[in-house]
């Protein structure tokens, strides 16, 4: 009996795995946004284009049948429920690491929370991070305003 209520208590108090998942719609496309504007492997037309769709602008002018990819190895967010004007991410693209503070970082951070991304936190600290993520924005599907043409998809946080 003892044995089972240790068992049981330490299950309670384990923290929640980290799990992969999709994003998709409105979610993805300002997540992919955000993220891509700091990727070393988009061109400055397509970081205008995220920008422009995350601006509204859907009908904004992008190569026919070009679909924009956004990859990232790792994104790791972090705040503090105690200094609450502290904000961080680390993002990584194929092995280059970018930190980000202030409002860039919660940005992004509330992006991820917006999507669904479980968070765990510790001492002070909330973390948000996922492991490697695919995100697709496909403008002809953008530009017809019905809802599609954005999914990312992404690895749990290692």
């Amino acid at each position: 009996m003892t044995k089972a209520i240790f068992v049981s208590a330490a299950l309670l108090f384990a923290g929640q795995p980290a799990t992969a998942g999709t994003m998709s719609g409105n979610g993805a496309l300002s997540f992919a946004a955000l993220l891509g504007q700091h990727s070393p492997h988009l061109s400055k037309a397509e970081k205008r284009l995220l920008l422009k769709y995350l601006n509204g602008e859907a009908e904004a002018k992008a190569p026919k049948g070009k679909t924009v990819s956004v990859k990232a190895d790792a994104v790791t967010c972090r705040i503090s429920n105690v200094d609450i004007t502290f904000h961080s991410c680390d993002l990584t693209f194929a092995g280059r690491k970018v930190a980000l503070k202030g409002r860039a970082a919660h940005e992004i951070y509330a992006t991820l929370v917006e999507n669904g991304v479980p968070g765990d936190g510790a001492a002070g600290s909330i973390y948000e991070a996922i492991g490697a993520v695919d995100c697709r924005i496909a403008p002809a599907e953008v530009v017809g305003r019905g809802g599609g043409g954005a999914q990312c998809d992404y690895a749990a946080a290692k």
